[in-house]
């Protein structure tokens, strides 16, 4: 929710004391690790959190069905969700433009940390998060805590509120437009490269919180530590870039461990763009960043391609990661799109390519760059679009191709997420392209996979990496009883096959799909 180039519209998106917040930082500061380059860690979570999928503005129920019967069957490791907090419930239309009465940005802009949103009460999503944890997804919420709204004066958990006034949480000295520190002359974000103007002034007139002081800090901390103790692993932070570092890293210190006895999962919406401390490589050391870049390269790869003219092709991307520029991959959330980028439909692919956002997602859990996470949401056709939803709001039950996408249940994805955890970080060798739009390549010797982002199937003969016999293609149709039920890879004594990769399709075998 971060990007002046994605916002053509406005988009209008218990105190505590500063001994107790001094304590909290003092004890962050005990846990304190030195990274590689000598910054400090503050105990910060090093570990990945897998394959994940992200059910953007499913209702609680929904993903907790999803959680037990398709998530956790399927081997995905954890679920990102949408905002749970309170927030903005439009009442009327704004301007001729505005046609959407309850668009899906309403839950990007906080209220309280009441968890009384579109997607059901803080009882419904206590229970969705038990549930997902019993099936051994974890979830991780998507936290907006840069700021509150920017319209409106009522919420879907009923509490009335007034421009910088929420009564009980914040009021005008929380916030640095109305304190003076915002250095623009309308409040707002006039340029994007000057620090003061990205830290201190409304994004696209939400309204930007004091992120540095210890009063918001707490508060903050509060609703992020309410979420770890109902059993939440971790945050995507929302418009992380327009907080200093500095404040991320005192609002992590004064979070607890979860249930797992592990410091929370932190990832950071860093788009690209803006000079030094305001590029993503300079968060870094405040939490992984999304791989946004990465998307990006992905598109220009996989639909720039026009079978005439070679604009683009999925054999340049041999070079992936940071030898392309892209974050560390240790330190990367990496997707094919996700709920802004998809509303940017000539730099980002989105489910409405069809086949080639399905490859797109089975070529990067190939890959194995970041950790992957699989996008799966509501159909739409204008932008500001509302999920489906009650006159009043609330969003329905998900029914898959009823208004929701669930591309995350394609067998071709999930049988590539099985993939992906058993070849796990075994390097990658024996890379073959035809320098156009098909690509193989193996995992050490634990898997090989082969991929055609082209209009006609083609038959290649390439190095697999694995030891001779009949494997089974667990995209084609996984091994039964013994036998294969889909395509059979027959592997010479050398190591070489002779396979016929479908159109938009894939052929992928493992040590394990041996016959």
């Amino acid at each position: 929710m971060d990007s002046p180039r994605s916002r053509g519209r406005t988009r209008p998106f218990l105190r505590r004391t500063a001994a107790l917040a001094a304590a909290a930082l003092a004890a962050s500061l005990a846990l304190a690790v030195p990274t590689a380059d000598g910054a400090v860690a503050r105990g910060r979570s090093t570990q990945e959190p897998g394959v994940t999928v992200s059910l953007w503005e499913w209702n609680w129920p929904s993903i907790a069905r999803e959680c037990t019967d398709v998530l956790g069957p399927a081997g995905y490791d954890g679920v990102q969700v949408a905002p749970p907090q309170n927030s903005l419930k439009r009442t009327a239309l704004g301007n001729g433009s505005d046609t959407v009465l309850h668009p899906w940005w309403e839950v990007y802009q906080a209220v309280s940390y009441d968890l009384t949103s579109r997607m059901g009460t803080e009882a419904q999503f206590k229970k969705m998060v038990k549930a997902c944890r019993k099936a051994g997804v974890k979830v991780y919420v998507d936290a907006v805590i840069n700021h509150t709204t920017g319209q409106g004066s009522t919420s879907y958990g009923g509490v009335d509120y007034q421009p910088y006034t929420y009564a009980g949480t914040y009021d005008k000295g929380d916030f640095h437009a109305p304190s003076g520190e915002c250095p623009s002359s309308d409040g707002g974000i006039q340029d994007f490269n000057a620090k003061a103007q990205v830290w201190n002034c409304n994004l696209v007139g939400l309204e930007d919180l004091r992120t540095g002081t210890d009063d918001v800090q707490a508060e903050l901390a509060g609703y992020l530590n309410k979420l770890i103790r109902y059993g939440v692993s971790g945050f995507r932070v929302d418009a992380a870039k327009h907080m200093p570092q500095r404040d991320l890293d005192a609002i992590y210190a004064r979070l607890n461990r979860t249930a797992d006895g592990v410091r929370p999962y932190w990832v950071l919406e860093v788009l690209p763009g803006g000079p030094g401390v305001l590029r993503p490589e300079a968060y870094l050391r405040s939490g992984d960043v999304l791989g946004v870049d990465g998307a990006r390269q992905m598109q220009q790869a996989f639909k720039s391609y026009t079978g005439t003219g070679n604009v683009g092709s999925l054999s340049s991307l041999e070079v992936f990661g940071p030898e392309a520029g892209l974050t560390p991959g240790a330190k990367t959330l990496s997707f094919v799109t996700n709920h802004d980028s998809e509303r940017n439909r000539n730099d980002y692919l989105s489910s409405q390519d069809g086949p080639t956002f399905i490859l797109a997602n089975q070529w990067l859990l190939a890959q194995g760059y970041g950790s992957p996470q699989v996008y799966s949401s509501f159909t739409w056709e204008q932008a500001d679009a509302s999920p489906p939803a009650r006159p009043d709001g609330r969003v329905t039950d998900t029914v898959c191709g009823q208004g929701w996408t669930c591309d995350h249940r394609n067998p071709g994805i999930v049988a590539m997420v099985g993939w992906h955890d058993y070849v796990g970080k075994a390097k990658r060798a024996n890379f073959w392209s035809d320098d156009a739009n098909v690509v193989a390549f193996s995992k050490g010797n634990r898997g090989w996979v082969a991929l055609n982002n082209g209009a006609a199937a083609k038959q290649v003969r390439v190095q697999t990496g694995l030891p001779g016999g009949r494997y089974c293609d667990v995209v084609g149709g996984a091994p039964s009883a013994g036998a294969c039920t889909g395509t059979v890879v027959t592997v010479g004594s050398t190591g070489f096959a002779t396979v016929t990769v479908p159109a938009k399709g894939v052929v992928a075998i493992t040590r394990a799909s041996r016959r």
